[in-house]
């Protein structure tokens, strides 16, 4: 498992690199479905489409939150070239409400061969994801400590 750059942090912001430490609920399994079957999970499930995209912006009313975007408008694509985002876990930092700066696209996702530490989320092998997809459900509590 790998996290972010800047470690575990109690006070994240938008841009410092670190996981932030809580309790947090997954919300839903967002997946490359031109990539890889369904995977089996408890969790809603949603197909990733190159419009799909999630917005940084701590200015922006849509931030924290998933977009879509025309060509070449900017932000977070969920649809990359490598397969970090080819599963990703949804999950409830800064969500309700949600806070400006505070912290945004903190995500399960799988990691780089490496194991080289992420923005801000937390990775795995496909392995370990699909395991842990397969026990996931809305109820499952993510402790990041």
């Amino acid at each position: 498992m790998a996290l972010g750059r800047g470690g575990i942090l109690a006070n994240k912001r938008e841009g410092d690199g670190g996981t932030p430490r809580g309790t947090y609920h997954p919300l839903r399994l967002w997946w490359r479905a031109d990539r890889h079957p369904r995977p089996r999970t408890y969790l809603p499930v949603r197909p990733i489409r190159p419009e799909d995209a999630w917005c940084e912006d701590p200015q922006d009313r849509h931030y924290n939150q998933p977009i879509r975007l025309v060509r070449d408008q900017p932000g977070d694509r969920l649809t990359r070239e490598d397969h970090l985002y080819d599963f990703i876990v949804e999950i409830d930092h800064n969500s309700a409400p949600r806070i400006s700066g505070r912290g945004s696209a903190v995500f399960l996702h799988l990691a780089r061969s490496d194991f080289s530490p992420t923005a801000g989320c937390v990775s795995m092998t496909k392995a370990s994801m699909l395991r842990l997809l397969r026990r996931m459900g809305p109820h499952t509590r993510i402790m990041i400590r």
